[in-house]
C-alpha cells in the first residue's frame, strides 16, 4: 500500500496544500473570532527574523521606531475624504467601554496616517524639524471577508512607516528609496524572492495616496502577490490636519508626506514561493535555525558529537539547533524538520562515529525525504557548512526568478492577456492598449494589474508615461 502523503500534493489542490503546510510546519492556527490567528513559536521566529533584518534596514534612512495609540476617534478618519471611502468597509468600530456607551466611537486601527498626522500637526514647527521620519511595528485590524492565515486576516502584523518633508522632490525621493533600498533589498536578499517593482494605477493605489509604489510577487501556482507598498501621500493629509511648517524664508507651508508598510503575508509568501511538496523551504538568511543536528540514536557517544558539533557551528557563526530527543523516533523528526524547512540537516549515528562523518542533508536543492543527501567529513562540517548556506540561498532566488520568466507571456491584446492569466501564469501588454477601460474590463475576469512598468523594467515616473507596460495577474 503506497504511503499517504504528509501534505496534499501542490499540483493536486494549492489552497490545501497551503493550509496543510502552514499547520503541520506549526506556523499559525485559527484565532477564536473568525478572521483572527494565533502565530505558533515557530511562525513567529520567522517573522522575528523578518522584523530584524527589516528594522536593521529602515533604522539605515535615519528613521526611529515609536508606537500610536490602537484607537482612534472616528472624526479622525472623516477629514480625508478619499482615506475614509476606502477603508470604510474594513472598519471595526469601539462604540461602548467600562459598560458605557462612548461619547464619540473609536476606530480600531486599520492604519495610522489619522493618529500619526494628529502628532505630527504637533511635532512639526519649523523646517528644523524636518524631515520627520517614524516607523511603528505594531497590529492592525481590517475586517476581512474571505480570511486566509497570513494572506488575509482580521488582524495581522505589521511595519508602518510615516514621514513629513519639505518639499515634494524630498517626499517623492524618499517614498523610492524605501521602495528600493529597504524593501526590494530586503526581499531579494534574504526572503530570496525575485520581485517586479512597479507603480500601481490609479484605481490600485492606497486610499489618499497620489502615488503608491509596489513590490509584487509570482507564488508557486503562477498568482500575484503584492508584498509591500511606499506611498506619497502628497499634502492631503498635511491639509487634513493643518500640518504645517515655517519655511526658512518666514512662510508657513504645509509638509509633503510619504507613508509605507509591509506585514506577516511575507510569511505566507514565503510558503507560496518557496514551498514544495515535503513543506517550507526557508532561505539560509532568514532561516532561524540555519542548520539542525540530529542524534540517530541515544547513544552516549552519538549525543556528545552532536553537541559538540552544535557548538562548533554556532562558535562559526550558523544559527543551529541540536535535536537530541530520541526518544521520539528519528524518521519522525526528520520529517518534522523538513516540513519546517530548516536549510540544513546534520544526521549522526553510530556508524557515521565510527567513519568519522555525518550525513548531511541539504532541504533546498533536495525534493522529498533524504533529496540531496550526502555523507560528509565531521573535520569538514564547519568550514563547509557557510558556503553550502550561501549556495542555497542563490538557488532559491534563481529558482524564483526563472518561474516568473517561464510563466510572464508578452500581449497585445485584452483577449490575450486573459488567456496567459488563465493559463496560470502573468502577461505584459503595453499601458496605452490597455488603459483604464481595459483594466476594467480584465476585472470582469478577475485578473488585475499588479503595476506599471517602464520598458526597460524600472519603475515610471507617471502613470501616462510612454512606453508603460501594464503587469496583469490574478493576486490574492
Amino acid at each position: 500500500m503506497t504511503k499517504a502523503p504528509v501534505l496534499t500534493p501542490r499540483a493536486d489542490d494549492f489552497p490545501r496544500w497551503y493550509q496543510d503546510l502552514i499547520t503541520k510546519a506549526e506556523l499559525a492556527d485559527n484565532g477564536p473570532v473568525r478572521g483572527t490567528m494565533v502565530i505558533r513559536p515557530y511562525g513567529y521566529g520567522l517573522w522575528e527574523r523578518m522584523q530584524a533584518e527589516m528594522d536593521a534596514r529602515i533604522k539605515e534612512t535615519g528613521t526611529q521606531n515609536a508606537y500610536f495609540p490602537l484607537l482612534i476617534p472616528q472624526s479622525y478618519l472623516t477629514r480625508e475624504a478619499d482615506h475614509v471611502e476606502g477603508f470604510a468597509p474594513e472598519l471595526a468600530v469601539v462604540t461602548h467601554g467600562g459598560g458605557k456607551e462612548l461619547e464619540e466611537p473609536a476606530v480600531v486601527r486599520p492604519t495610522s496616517e489619522m493618529i500619526v498626522n494628529a502628532s505630527f500637526s504637533k511635532w512639526v514647527q519649523s523646517y528644523r524639524d524636518l524631515p520627520l521620519l517614524i516607523n511603528q511595528w505594531a497590529n492592525v485590524v481590517r475586517w476581512e471577508l474571505r480570511p486566509r492565515l497570513f494572506l488575509r486576516t482580521t488582524e495581522f502584523l505589521w511595519q508602518e512607516g510615516h514621514t513629513a518633508h519639505a518639499t515634494y522632490e524630498e517626499a517623492r525621493d524618499f517614498a523610492a528609496h524605501i521602495h528600493r533600498q529597504v524593501y526590494e533589498d530586503f526581499m531579494v536578499n534574504v526572503l530570496a524572492m525575485d520581485v517586479v517593482p512597479g507603480r500601481k494605477t490609479v484605481k490600485e493605489r492606497f486610499a489618499g495616496a497620489v502615488n503608491t509604489l509596489t513590490l509584487e510577487g509570482m507564488m508557486g501556482d503562477g498568482k500575484a502577490l503584492q508584498m509591500a507598498t511606499s506611498h506619497e501621500l502628497g499634502q492631503n493629509f498635511a491639509k487634513a490636519f493643518n500640518t504645517q511648517y515655517l519655511s526658512k524664508d518666514g512662510r508657513q507651508e504645509l509638509v509633503w508626506q510619504t507613508s509605507w508598510g509591509s506585514t506577516t503575508r511575507m510569511i505566507g509568501a514565503l510558503v507560496m514561493m518557496h514551498g514544495d511538496d515535503s513543506g517550507l523551504r526557508v532561505p539560509p538568511r532568514l532561516a532561524q535555525i540555519q542548520a539542525v543536528v540530529l542524534a540517530i540514536k541515544g547513544d552516549e557517544a552519538v549525543l556528545a558529537k552532536v553537541r559538540e558539533l552544535g557548538d562548533r557551528l554556532k562558535a562559526a557563526g550558523v544559527r543551529v539547533h541540536v535535536d537530541d530527543r530520541t526518544d521520539t523516533p528519528f524518521g519522525r523528526r526528520a520529517v518534522d524538520w523538513e516540513l519546517k524547512g530548516v536549510p540544513v540537516r546534520i544526521e549522526v549515528g553510530p556508524r557515521d562515529l565510527q567513519n568519522g562523518t555525518a550525513m548531511l542533508a541539504r532541504r533546498i536543492p533536495g525534493s522529498g525525504t533524504g533529496g540531496g543527501k550526502e555523507p560528509v567529513s565531521l573535520d569538514a562540517l564547519v568550514s563547509l557548512l557557510p558556503k553550502i548556506l550561501e549556495e542555497d540561498q542563490a538557488l532559491l532566488l534563481r529558482q524564483s526568478r526563472e518561474r516568473r520568466e517561464s510563466r510572464t507571456t508578452e500581449v497585445s491584446t485584452i483577449d490575450e492577456a486573459v488567456e496567459a492569466v488563465g493559463a496560470g501564469g502573468w502577461a505584459r501588454i503595453p499601458w496605452a492598449v490597455l488603459g483604464e477601460e481595459g483594466e476594467a474590463k480584465l476585472a470582469d475576469h478577475a485578473v488585475t494589474v499588479r503595476c506599471l512598468v517602464a520598458e526597460d523594467g524600472s519603475v515610471p515616473d507617471a502613470d501616462d508615461a510612454p512606453g508603460n507596460v501594464a503587469v496583469v495577474a490574478r493576486a490574492y
